[in-house]
């Protein structure tokens, strides 16, 4: 980011610049960086700085679907100092990243259909300034990783992802993420559309797997979808236990 001009009380002007080690994290990894403070005509009081973790979501509200800013994370970063007239200071971090984080990147490459970003929050003398998003990657685990590999292998192919508002069973986030793909492979005609969602814990992730023809892991009664653990420290090829639980979505299906 750069420098942005805030102007609390008595119009004096403070500025500040978040910088960023890398926008590149993991799940359950961390975030530093630092707060660079340049200070106005006069004394200032800054009483706290914290990062702020966004998504953008999608809201279903009476069947018209639109897009929101969700808060998920918030991590205090500083308390109060006092910033002398002229003078520079800054404030290093190092925040944790939130397990259920979604993913937003795999491989290098942006997952379509997904925004993250983090903003910091200060407060100066009463007043509260949020600055612009700085754009936040997240990469997969590798619990993850072997699950994308097995979807990959079975002929499903990646179409889109996107956050969806609403809490799943065993998660503390108001949304959950739906990774995409359309049937291919040895699963070509079993679905229109498969769907891929990871609850993420600090020892074990579920992986859902959901075939979208109707409703949601949320509604009464669907069920049409299959959900099983796998430990985060399992490197293991999950192709066949992944065909397994979509062999028996698909006759659950029929």
């Amino acid at each position: 980011m750069v420098f942005r001009i805030i102007k609390a009380v008595l119009g004096k002007g403070v500025g500040v610049d978040t910088v960023l080690n890398g926008t590149e994290v993991t799940p359950g990894g961390s975030l530093s960086g630092e707060v660079k403070f340049n200070g106005g005509e006069v004394d200032a009081k800054v009483e706290g700085i914290t990062l702020e973790f966004t998504a953008v979501v999608e809201e279903d509200a009476k069947g018209e679907e639109r897009k929101a800013t969700y808060h998920f994370h918030r991590a205090q970063v500083s308390g109060g100092f006092e910033l002398a007239a002229g003078t520079s200071h800054a404030v290093d971090f190092d925040v944790p990243v939130p397990w259920e984080t979604p993913l937003s990147a795999f491989a290098g490459r942006p997952l379509p259909g997904m925004t993250l970003g983090v903003a910091t929050e200060l407060a100066l003398d009463k007043a509260f300034d949020k600055g612009d998003l700085d754009p936040l990657t997240v990469e997969p685990l590798p619990v993850h990783v072997a699950a994308l590999n097995a979807m990959d292998a079975l002929g499903l192919v990646f179409q889109t992802a996107d956050l969806e508002a609403g809490t799943l069973p065993g998660s503390h986030m108001p949304f959950y993420q739906e990774i995409e793909y359309w049937p291919g492979g040895e699963f070509k005609g079993s679905f229109t559309e498969v769907e891929l969602t990871f609850v993420t814990s600090k020892s074990s992730t579920d992986i859902l797997l959901q075939a979208n023809d109707q409703g949601s892991p949320l509604s009464a009664g669907h069920d049409k979808y299959q959900r099983f653990t796998v430990k985060n420290d399992d490197t293991s090829d999950l192709t066949d236990v992944i065909r397994t639980q979509l062999e028996q979505l698909a006759q659950r299906h029929a």
